[in-house]
């Protein structure tokens, strides 16, 4: 099957709202439409995209981030949102016609019960509490708003159903679902520290320092965070980062040196290309995977069962990238490039000369480099969605919020970018850590099989198919 996909922001399943509309403003921490299916051996084919209240919920949810946590915000506390959300979503579906294995949800609803409630409720019942319980330095209204957004949305979607037991069956499932899922996260480490200022830094070539304009660490506890599916957030920690002696460092920090480079105080080899595929990819990962799951599942035309389980698979393993990926960073507490450059001649060696002005072009998120979340990020939805379509193979274009606001998704000269396999995107999507100057090369590889590793125990054990 080859699928090639051309949305924007306001997409199929969200064309009524405009996504790129925040009630805040807020520095950052961390930094749909036409269906063409090409038939084989034909030319595309245009047809009108199919959906169903998961994509829906899933566009409402993102669009409920954008207020406060994307798109650059705050990733962890966005992925952790998507996943309860869409285990909760996964077991009420499943609760209504039992196609796969519950979640945190093992209940039953009564025959007839709608499916769009108990979506909805379902989705409504963990949104609201998870974004009201946003932690400083975000404002309390700034997950205020973003709540009031999503019981907006609900109050239209029930106001639209018929009423009747179905629908009184199919909210009460999709509360009790809900319900589940909070009592299951409710002490899981997520209300760690977003900003940690106290946080020693190294003093040896090689230890992490505070990057340039962030005297703070981001979330460091996040390694602390109870994972959705794995066992430990060591279980498939990478292998440690290469030696400041080595030739292979001294290849990765003159690659990252010579093409990460802002293009004004630092020169840059990157082409006009290459710098777009940076800016394209500091989007928030969690967002911008979920939008080319949605296009690609309405596409394809999953049905409600069907886009559940793909969804809960995605947002577990990605909610686990990042646990995984920052238990991993702490372990090893490695230099940012901006930091190795700087210190370059004091790392003992000779083949890295230092450069004390050297700026890369985005500056660098306030955690350390080994190894690569964004890499881990986009493995593990690339991986996910190979397992779960069986193929590879699925083209698709997308747009991204972190261009200029006429390249942006919406935006008067709006960027799409085509990709023929999720791999191709996964893989762009960790070349951009070197071009934008914030990782080595060897961090991106180590993140990439790490994410896929995540990706397969992901799909090979949760939410599996019943026969």
């Amino acid at each position: 099957m080859s699928t090639r996909i051309r949305r924007t922001r306001a997409d199929t399943a969200s064309h009524h709202r405009s996504p790129r509309t925040r009630a805040f403003i807020f520095v950052g921490l961390f930094v749909g439409a036409s269906v063409g299916v090409a038939p084989a051996g034909g030319s595309i084919v245009e047809a009108e995209p199919v959906t169903n209240s998961v994509l829906e919920w899933n566009a409402i949810a993102g669009d409920a981030a954008l207020v406060c946590l994307a798109p650059t915000n705050d990733p962890l506390h966005e992925s952790r949102m998507y996943a309860m959300m869409h285990a909760a979503v996964h077991d009420a579906v499943n609760a209504i016609d039992r196609r796969s294995q519950p979640y945190a949800f093992d209940g039953a609803a009564p025959a007839g019960a709608s499916v769009d409630a108990a979506v909805a409720a379902a989705a409504h019942d963990v949104l609201v509490p998870t974004l009201l319980a946003i932690p400083a330095p975000f404002p309390p209204e700034c997950g205020q708003a973003a709540a009031a957004m999503v019981e907006a949305e609900y109050t239209a979607a029930v106001a639209a159903m018929p009423g009747g037991a179905a629908t009184t069956a199919g909210l009460t499932v999709g509360r009790n679902s809900a319900a589940a899922i909070l009592a299951l996260r409710e002490n899981d480490g997520s209300d760690t520290p977003l900003i940690v200022a106290d946080m020693p830094q190294g003093t040896e070539p090689g230890e992490y320092r505070f990057t340039p304009g962030t005297p703070f660490q981001f979330a460091p506890g996040w390694a602390d965070v109870t994972p959705f599916v794995l066992r430990s957030s060591t279980q498939f920690r990478p292998s440690k980062p290469y030696k400041l002696t080595s030739k292979k460092y001294a290849e990765d920090y003159n690659e990252v040196k010579s093409l990460g480079g802002d293009g004004i105080t630092t020169p840059s080899a990157r082409t006009s290309e290459e710098t777009q595929i940076a800016l394209f990819w500091v989007e928030s990962s969690p967002l911008q995977w979920n939008h080319i799951a949605r296009t690609v599942a309405a596409s394809v035309g999953l049905d409600t069962w069907e886009s559940a389980r793909l969804f809960g698979l995605l947002n577990l393993a990605m909610a686990d990238g990042y646990i995984s990926s920052f238990e991993t960073k702490n372990h090893y507490n490695f230099w940012r490039p901006v930091t190795a450059i700087h210190e370059g001649d004091g790392d003992g060696n000779q083949s890295t000369t230092g450069d004390a002005t050297w700026t890369p072009l985005v500056g660098t998120p306030p955690v350390s480099d080994h190894s690569s979340a964004h890499a881990v990020e986009g493995a593990a939805a690339a991986g996910v969605m190979q397992r779960f379509f069986g193929t590879d193979t699925i083209a698709f274009e997308t747009c991204s919020l972190t261009l200029t606001a006429a390249e942006a998704c919406d935006g008067s000269s709006q960027v799409v970018r085509s990709y023929g396999s999720f791999s191709q995107a996964a893989a762009e999507n960790g070349e951009s850590r070197v071009l934008v100057g914030f990782h080595f090369r060897n961090a991106v590889n180590k993140g990439l099989k790490h994410g896929r590793k995540i990706a397969n125990l992901t799909y090979s054990q949760f939410l599996r198919p019943l026969p």
